[in-house]
Protein backbone atom coordinates (compact mmCIF):
# COMPACT_ATOMS: atom_id res chain seq x y z
CA UNK A 1 0.00 0.00 0.00
CA UNK A 2 1.07 3.54 -0.65
CA UNK A 3 -0.40 6.75 0.65
CA UNK A 4 -2.00 9.22 -1.68
CA UNK A 5 -2.13 12.97 -1.24
CA UNK A 6 -3.60 14.68 1.79
CA UNK A 7 -6.94 16.13 0.78
CA UNK A 8 -9.48 18.23 2.64
CA UNK A 9 -13.12 17.30 2.84
CA UNK A 10 -16.02 17.96 5.16
CA UNK A 11 -13.85 20.04 7.50
CA UNK A 12 -11.29 17.29 7.99
CA UNK A 13 -8.15 16.15 6.21
CA UNK A 14 -8.25 12.69 4.67
CA UNK A 15 -5.22 10.87 3.33
CA UNK A 16 -6.57 8.07 1.17
CA UNK A 17 -4.58 4.88 1.00
CA UNK A 18 -4.23 3.68 -2.60
CA UNK A 19 -4.09 -0.04 -3.18
CA UNK A 20 -4.25 -2.30 -6.20
CA UNK A 21 -7.50 -4.20 -5.93
CA UNK A 22 -7.73 -7.99 -5.91
CA UNK A 23 -10.76 -10.28 -6.27
CA UNK A 24 -11.17 -10.09 -2.47
CA UNK A 25 -12.35 -6.48 -2.91
CA UNK A 26 -15.20 -7.40 -5.30
CA UNK A 27 -18.07 -6.89 -2.85
CA UNK A 28 -16.88 -3.40 -1.82
CA UNK A 29 -16.08 -2.54 -5.44
CA UNK A 30 -19.58 -3.48 -6.58
CA UNK A 31 -21.12 -1.43 -3.75
CA UNK A 32 -19.15 1.72 -4.66
CA UNK A 33 -19.87 1.25 -8.37
CA UNK A 34 -23.62 0.87 -7.79
CA UNK A 35 -23.78 3.82 -5.38
CA UNK A 36 -21.67 6.11 -7.56
CA UNK A 37 -22.79 5.42 -11.14
CA UNK A 38 -26.12 5.79 -12.90
CA UNK A 39 -24.99 3.00 -15.28
CA UNK A 40 -22.63 0.82 -13.19
CA UNK A 41 -20.43 -1.97 -14.42
CA UNK A 42 -21.93 -5.37 -13.73
CA UNK A 43 -20.51 -7.56 -10.99
CA UNK A 44 -19.37 -10.02 -13.68
CA UNK A 45 -17.51 -7.30 -15.61
CA UNK A 46 -15.79 -6.07 -12.44
CA UNK A 47 -14.83 -9.63 -11.46
CA UNK A 48 -13.37 -10.20 -14.92
CA UNK A 49 -11.38 -6.94 -14.81
CA UNK A 50 -9.96 -7.86 -11.39
CA UNK A 51 -8.42 -11.03 -12.83
CA UNK A 52 -7.47 -9.81 -16.31
CA UNK A 53 -3.76 -9.18 -16.93
CA UNK A 54 -4.72 -6.25 -19.20
CA UNK A 55 -6.37 -4.33 -16.31
CA UNK A 56 -5.23 -2.72 -13.11
CA UNK A 57 -7.95 -1.66 -10.70
CA UNK A 58 -6.95 0.71 -7.90
CA UNK A 59 -8.92 1.55 -4.80
CA UNK A 60 -8.79 4.56 -2.50
CA UNK A 61 -9.41 3.60 1.11
CA UNK A 62 -10.14 5.69 4.16
CA UNK A 63 -7.20 5.39 6.55
CA UNK A 64 -7.66 3.38 9.71
CA UNK A 65 -9.62 0.29 10.53
CA UNK A 66 -11.87 -0.95 9.25
CA UNK A 67 -10.70 0.17 5.82
CA UNK A 68 -13.54 1.69 3.79
CA UNK A 69 -13.37 1.79 -0.02
CA UNK A 70 -14.03 5.40 -1.02
CA UNK A 71 -13.46 5.07 -4.75
CA UNK A 72 -11.82 3.09 -7.50
CA UNK A 73 -10.35 3.45 -10.96
CA UNK A 74 -9.77 0.95 -13.77
CA UNK A 75 -6.79 1.20 -16.12
CA UNK A 76 -6.63 -0.87 -19.31
CA UNK A 77 -3.38 -1.58 -21.13
CA UNK A 78 -3.34 -1.23 -24.91
CA UNK A 79 -0.34 -1.94 -27.18
CA UNK A 80 0.93 1.67 -27.23
CA UNK A 81 -1.48 3.50 -24.95
CA UNK A 82 -3.46 3.05 -21.76
CA UNK A 83 -7.12 3.83 -21.21
CA UNK A 84 -8.95 5.01 -18.13
CA UNK A 85 -11.96 2.70 -18.29
CA UNK A 86 -13.71 3.86 -15.12
CA UNK A 87 -13.31 6.12 -12.14
CA UNK A 88 -15.94 6.22 -9.40
CA UNK A 89 -16.00 7.86 -5.99
CA UNK A 90 -18.68 6.99 -3.45
CA UNK A 91 -21.21 9.85 -3.21
CA UNK A 92 -20.38 10.58 0.45
CA UNK A 93 -16.65 10.86 -0.32
CA UNK A 94 -16.79 13.25 -3.27
CA UNK A 95 -15.13 16.67 -3.45
CA UNK A 96 -12.15 15.50 -1.35
CA UNK A 97 -9.61 14.97 -4.13
CA UNK A 98 -9.98 11.19 -4.21
CA UNK A 99 -10.52 11.02 -7.98
CA UNK A 100 -7.40 13.17 -8.45
CA UNK A 101 -5.34 10.81 -6.26
CA UNK A 102 -6.58 7.80 -8.23
CA UNK A 103 -5.90 9.50 -11.56
CA UNK A 104 -2.37 10.44 -10.48
CA UNK A 105 -1.73 6.77 -9.64
CA UNK A 106 -3.05 5.64 -13.04
CA UNK A 107 -0.89 8.20 -14.85
CA UNK A 108 2.15 6.84 -13.01
CA UNK A 109 1.21 3.23 -13.82
CA UNK A 110 0.62 4.02 -17.51
CA UNK A 111 3.99 5.79 -17.65
CA UNK A 112 5.64 2.77 -16.03
CA UNK A 113 4.14 0.64 -18.82
CA UNK A 114 5.80 3.07 -21.25
CA UNK A 115 2.42 3.95 -22.73
CA UNK A 116 2.56 6.92 -25.09
CA UNK A 117 -0.62 8.51 -23.71
CA UNK A 118 -3.59 7.95 -21.45
CA UNK A 119 -6.99 7.94 -23.16
CA UNK A 120 -10.43 8.41 -21.64
CA UNK A 121 -14.00 9.22 -22.52
CA UNK A 122 -16.48 11.04 -20.32
CA UNK A 123 -20.10 12.15 -20.52
CA UNK A 124 -20.39 15.65 -21.94
CA UNK A 125 -22.61 16.57 -18.96
CA UNK A 126 -20.03 15.53 -16.34
CA UNK A 127 -18.68 19.03 -15.62
CA UNK A 128 -16.74 17.99 -12.50
CA UNK A 129 -14.86 15.23 -14.34
CA UNK A 130 -14.19 17.45 -17.36
CA UNK A 131 -12.73 20.14 -15.08
CA UNK A 132 -10.51 17.60 -13.29
CA UNK A 133 -9.22 16.12 -16.53
CA UNK A 134 -8.48 19.55 -18.01
CA UNK A 135 -6.68 20.59 -14.81
CA UNK A 136 -4.54 17.45 -15.08
CA UNK A 137 -3.45 18.16 -18.65
CA UNK A 138 -5.98 16.18 -20.68
CA UNK A 139 -7.15 17.72 -23.95
CA UNK A 140 -10.29 17.01 -25.95
CA UNK A 141 -9.62 14.88 -29.05
CA UNK A 142 -13.20 14.63 -30.30
CA UNK A 143 -16.76 13.63 -29.47
CA UNK A 144 -19.03 10.67 -30.07
CA UNK A 145 -22.53 12.10 -30.48
CA UNK A 146 -25.44 10.25 -28.86
CA UNK A 147 -23.09 7.74 -27.23
CA UNK A 148 -24.36 7.48 -23.63
CA UNK A 149 -27.95 6.86 -22.56
CA UNK A 150 -29.29 9.93 -20.75
CA UNK A 151 -32.73 8.74 -19.67
CA UNK A 152 -36.22 9.16 -21.11
CA UNK A 153 -35.02 7.92 -24.51
CA UNK A 154 -32.40 10.66 -24.77
CA UNK A 155 -28.69 10.23 -25.40
CA UNK A 156 -25.63 12.39 -24.79
CA UNK A 157 -22.19 12.77 -26.30
CA UNK A 158 -18.99 11.17 -25.08
CA UNK A 159 -16.03 13.54 -24.91
CA UNK A 160 -12.80 11.80 -25.99
CA UNK A 161 -9.71 13.08 -24.19
CA UNK A 162 -6.04 12.15 -23.92
CA UNK A 163 -2.83 13.20 -22.23
CA UNK A 164 0.67 12.43 -23.47
CA UNK A 165 2.84 10.58 -20.96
Amino acid sequence: MANGLAVAGGGRVVTPVLERLTPAALEALVAVERAGQAHPWSEAALAEALTSPAYELWGAYAPGAPAELLGHAALYRLPFEAELQAITVAPGARRRGIARCLLERLLARAAAWRSERLLLEVRASNAAALALYAAMGFREDGRRPNYYPAGAGRREAAVLMSRPL
